[in-house]
């Protein structure tokens, strides 16, 4: 019982609304109340009461090195004795952006934000800008930060515009943005062909990680690129899930295909608050204080602990052999998993791509949104609790993946494997 946890959150209710400060954290769906973690080491976290963990969550997949990797906060301490921010600019924010513009081949220039939703929508206005057009289409499942414009559902069919999905979003901002169904290449053509003189942009998840880890169909990417050629359409990339995480280059690279913009975030902060969109150098010439001028402005942007951590993550995974190791662990989990539902005669869904996967609890397979919320949420739930129970931390909802970092030992992974075991028998 995680009697200091329960004690914290009935605290927290009072000054945060539903305490918590982003509402993925909450338990509301698979019952019970949210652990508050008082330390990381590796691969395990620690909560208020000192039970140890072992970490999927890796801070919704920044971690990929483990919690406090030495080297990383070694750099930060050193930094922190220089300053934390001066608004102004520092070598380590163009190291930084050097290694991503040798990284990813997609992108020419970056800019460097503080979040995944400033990437998203940062990289929006500046299709927009860039084009002269004002409708974007995005898809059914994808997340793309807060910001109003993606806060978007479909209409009553597929092939309408779209309407606000939460309060405070207005009629006139969701009639910028279309919904289409994931993995849909044909509904997508249609929507463009039918609104070609008014899309300026498609953004798309490569691999969707918000609706639970769902790899494109064959050929959906590669008709997503060739669409937006054909109409001289921008196509982005959400990579700030899949930057770094599946390969070195992202998505894009694993699956050959380069987008005109790229987002990126979470690995990129190395776990501090940051985020980037970079792209096209004919693009990117047109953020102020460049060409058309789109405006993008931060206050904390490029900062030099947010950059240092980067840095010194991505410099870690750019050594030989990084990637080959975290597949080794992440399949190796899988595989564990595939001969639990074997053995206990189950036939829910394991969806992986390189370090993310999740477990649908469906008996049928996910390839979109609709499918992805069919899957039966109350075992999920009941899995959940028998997960942590054994010291396994899952992000509490069906919908999100589960991440394998470096940090996670052969151990680990058995340990995991057994518990998934245990659980899976006793719901």
């Amino acid at each position: 019982m995680a009697q200091r946890s329960k004690e914290l959150f009935e605290e927290a209710q009072k000054v945060i609304p539903g305490g918590v400060n982003s509402p993925a954290r909450a338990f509301g769906p698979v019952g019970g109340d949210p652990l508050f973690i008082t330390r990381g080491n590796g691969s395990k976290v620690y909560d208020a009461d000192d039970k140890a963990y072992i970490d999927y969550v890796c801070s919704w997949g920044p971690l990929i090195l483990g919690h406090t990797h030495p080297e990383v906060v070694a750099a930060l301490k050193k930094v922190c004795e220089q300053g934390t921010s001066f608004g102004a600019p520092t070598q380590v924010e163009v190291q930084l952006a050097e290694l991503v513009v040798e990284m990813v081949p997609s992108v020419d220039m970056v800019r460097m934000v503080n979040s995944g939703t400033e990437a998203t929508m940062s990289a929006v206005r500046l299709a927009r800008g860039h084009t002269g057009r004002e409708k974007v289409i995005k898809f059914e499942g994808c997340w793309h930060g807060h910001a109003d414009s993606f806060l978007i559902q479909a209409g009553s069919s597929a092939l309408t515009m779209g309407v606000p999905s939460s309060p405070g979003v207005t009629e006139g901002t969701a009639s910028g943005t279309i919904t289409a169904p994931f993995n849909d290449l044909e509904a997508v053509q249609k929507i463009a062909l039918e609104n070609k003189e008014a899309i300026a942009a498609i953004i798309v998840e490569p691999i969707a990680g918000n609706m639970g880890v769902i790899p494109p169909a064959d050929g959906f990417l590669e008709g997503l690129r060739a669409l937006c050629s054909d109409l001289e359409v921008v196509l982005i990339f959400d990579e700030v899930i899949t930057g770094f995480r599946v390969h070195p280059g992202g998505a894009q690279s694993l699956y050959g295909v380069e987008p005109d913009m790229t987002t990126l975030g979470k690995i990129i902060g190395g776990g501090l608050p940051v985020g980037a969109f970079g792209g096209k150098r004919e693009i990117m010439s047109n953020i102020s204080p460049l060409g058309k001028g789109v405006s993008q402005a931060g206050t904390l942007s490029g900062n030099p602990l947010a950059m240092t951590a980067g840095y010194e993550t991505l410099t870690r995974l750019n050594e030989p052999g990084v990637y080959k190791t975290l597949e080794s662990k992440a399949a190796a989990l899988e595989a564990g998993f595939q001969e639990n539902l074997k053995t206990l005669g189950l036939n829910y869904q394991m969806n992986r791509v390189g370090a993310m996967m999740t477990l649908f609890f469906s008996d049928q397979s996910v390839g979109n949104f609709e499918a992805a919320t069919g899957c039966d949420q109350d075992l999920f739930a009941r899995y959940f609790r028998a997960m942590l129970e054994q010291g396994i931390y899952l992000a509490p909802s069906q919908f999100e993946g589960a991440f394998v970092s470096l940090a996670h030992s052969d151990e680990d992974i058995q340990l995991t494997i057994k518990a998934n075991f245990e659980a899976l028998k006793s719901c």
